[in-house]
């Protein structure tokens, strides 16, 4: 599917560490989301997402060299194209940029699937259980 330029472009992670995966809670803290953020000027998609991964979770590691997929979302009457990577985390902070602002939890991949409203990181999430169970 072609990518419109209107849409406003955003990368995120799917951070896993020994079977679960971190999810944060958004700004407004009503919804479970995984970290994620919008694309800048001379940053590839895959170091945004590490770089929210770090702000938003406190979580580093390394990511799979391809996306698992994308989703569209619409927000306050814009939408969102984001770009989902799979990460391996090797460092959970006790400290980190966003702590007071979300709160962050670490879940099996059904219940985070059961927890996240959005239906395209749903579906990716869903994707990524079905991957490891083959």
């Amino acid at each position: 599917m072609p990518i419109s330029t209107d849409l406003i472009r955003q990368a995120a992670t799917i951070p896993l560490k020994g079977g679960q995966v971190c999810l944060v809670t958004s700004r407004s803290g009503k919804r479970w989301v995984t970290p994620k953020g919008c694309l800048e000027p001379g940053m590839t998609a895959g170091e945004i997402a590490l770089q929210e991964a770090w702000e938003e979770a406190g979580l580093t590691g390394m990511l799979h060299p391809e996306p698992v997929g994308s989703y569209i979302y619409e927000k306050s009457g814009l939408a969102y194209h984001v770009t989902v990577f799979l990460m391996q985390v090797t460092d959970v902070a006790d400290n980190w940029p966003e702590q007071n602002m979300r709160d962050r939890c670490w879940l099996s991949l059904g219940q985070a699937v059961n927890r996240i409203e959005e239906n395209g990181l749903r579906e990716l999430i869903l994707g990524v259980m079905t991957a490891k169970v083959e």
